[in-house]
């Protein structure tokens, strides 16, 4: 064989995003009521380190019995072995997957979709805005982010949610709070408990967040994800405290079904949730019907 051949041969294989892949069940973590993250590696130790992704982007799961759901990962691209997705308990499908415990197989078939722009977000700031369980795909860009800090300047995390017993990561963003290479400052809608108190920064919604942040808005990438009725309201505070629009990046990720835009279900005007998405600039949840 000659030597542009076997140089040719060595190069990494691309793995096929439409094959299913194994993976086993290597740890679940209970994170709030009918919340929980479940820690899945590849059966074939060549794909647990090839398997790439971008921090946003999606994978189908398979789950024996039940059927298969699209579900955002929740890890870092930057941590190669394993890959994790936090699962809300909601239907047939999810409560299944309930079920299961450690050592248990699933298939998975992905990444699918676009992620937020990582690259094009380096020498800015960055600052991430979060609504309920809308941290788990931002959890990628944060730990990324943090993985990769000399990419980026200063780095704010926003989140909120309803009450204390409905926090997320609660011992990570305790140790994220305590960092100094991000700022976090966290909402609860209503202070219930003296336990809401003792966590929260601030009383009231998510956007109430937005202007207690110090940072240059003409350097500044926002990622957001969250329920999506709420984006009309974030963007409109980020849009006054002068972050630009095209600097905003929102996930879709409720609004995937299929994963390879065959379906419909996922289709926004012209748009295709599970192949245009499901990151867009704000601009499109404004201009497109139905988007949020």
């Amino acid at each position: 064989m000659n030597k542009q051949l076997e140089k040719l041969f060595r190069l990494p294989t691309v793995e096929d995003p439409y094959q299913y892949k194994k993976v086993r069940i290597v740890d679940i973590e209970d994170l709030a009521p009918d919340h929980r993250m479940f820690t899945l590696k590849f059966t074939d130790e060549r794909v647990s380190q090839n398997f790439d992704f971008v921090p946003g982007q999606f994978i189908m799961l398979t789950i024996p019995k039940a059927g298969e759901i699209p579900l955002s990962i929740c890890s870092s691209p930057t941590r190669k072995g394993t890959i994790q997705i936090t699962v809300r308990r909601t239907g047939r499908k999810t409560k299944y997957l309930y079920t299961l415990k450690e050592g248990d197989l699933l298939a998975v078939r992905g990444p699918y979709g676009n992620g937020f722009p990582m690259d094009l977000m380096k020498g800015n700031n960055v600052l991430i805005i979060a609504g309920g369980l809308g941290l788990a795909p931002l959890r990628s860009v944060i730990w990324y982010v943090l993985d990769k800090r000399e990419d980026y300047k200063e780095v704010y995390l926003l989140y909120g949610t309803r009450n204390y017993r409905l926090v997320l990561y609660k011992e990570e963003l305790e140790r994220l709070r305590k960092r100094s290479d991000i700022k976090t400052l966290f909402a609860l809608d209503r202070f219930e408990s003296e336990e809401d108190r003792a966590w929260a920064d601030y009383e009231g919604y998510l956007p109430g967040l937005i202007s207690k942040v110090d940072l240059d808005p003409e350097k500044t990438y926002v990622t957001v994800c969250g329920p999506p009725i709420a984006y009309k309201f974030i963007g409109a505070e980020l849009i006054k405290n002068g972050y630009h629009e095209s600097k905003i990046f929102v996930s879709l990720e409720r609004k995937m079904e299929c994963g390879i835009g065959k379906c419909g279900h996922c289709q926004v005007g012209y748009k295709l949730t599970c192949v245009d998405g499901p990151v867009f600039p704000l601009w499109d949840t404004k201009n497109l019907p139905n988007m949020i």
